[in-house]
């Protein structure tokens, strides 16, 4: 943490941002997105909410270049995990169920990527400046095609339908995840009523079907265009 009062030079304005970030960061390592508060963040890197505000317009902003960080993370991590579980000369059907599995099996042990995936468009982009909300979609575009040519490049076989795919793959991500964490409410229903319990959803598993059925939509349709 910055040890200085105030923040005089560009570098030391820098620092204070990068400490609110990993503050920020460590906070959600705690907590789920919806109990992060500029409150307990001011408390804990040691400055006024106020002045906490000069460096990111709101608790959002934040959030949004954490989402960020996670997902250019992710996008980083995958060559390794793809190139050693599918071989290049295997059938297309063979590499596309493993394409699914390594994507499903980076994301059961990413709960801060997989948390912000799921507030982005509810919560995230709604308590944000149009030039900052404009920021963020750009850099997302960037992520998004960063992670389809890593897919394409594994499955030729998408082609043009690479980015669709991999931006419908962030959506489900967030749905899925919302899903298989339901509400004290619920999950006391699911107790009571074992006909009901049946329908919760367990994330690894539901995430899998879907991100199957997209995948085998998507080579169809690149098939017939």
């Amino acid at each position: 943490m910055p040890t200085f009062q105030r923040a005089r030079s560009e570098e030391q304005r820098e620092l204070r941002r990068r400490a609110i970030l990993d503050t920020t960061a460590a906070m959600l390592d705690e907590t789920p997105v919806g109990e992060v508060s500029l409150n307990e963040l001011s408390r804990r890197v040691g400055l006024a909410k106020s002045n906490v505000l000069r460096y990111f317009e709101s608790r959002e902003a934040i959030l949004l270049e954490l989402l960020d960080r996670a997902w250019k993370q992710w996008t980083d991590d995958l060559p390794a995990l793809l190139d050693r579980e599918i071989a290049a000369d295997a059938p297309a059907g063979e590499r596309a169920e493993r394409l699914v599995d390594v994507l499903v099996r980076s994301l059961e042990g990413r709960r801060v990527l997989c948390d912000l995936f799921s507030a982005q468009a509810g919560v995230l982009e709604r308590n944000v400046s149009a030039e900052v909300a404009g920021r963020w979609k750009r850099t997302a575009l960037g992520n998004v095609d960063a992670m389809a040519a890593l897919l394409r490049a594994r499955l030729p076989e998408l082609g043009d339908g690479a980015v669709v795919f991999t931006a419908q793959v962030v959506m489900m991500v967030g749905a899925v995840w919302t899903h298989a964490r339901p509400s004290a409410a619920m999950l006391d229903a699911y107790r009571a009523d074992p006909a009901l319990a049946a329908y919760r959803l367990d994330f690894a598993p539901a995430l899998r079907d879907v991100l199957t059925t997209l995948l085998t939509g998507t080579l169809a349709r690149t098939a017939t265009a």
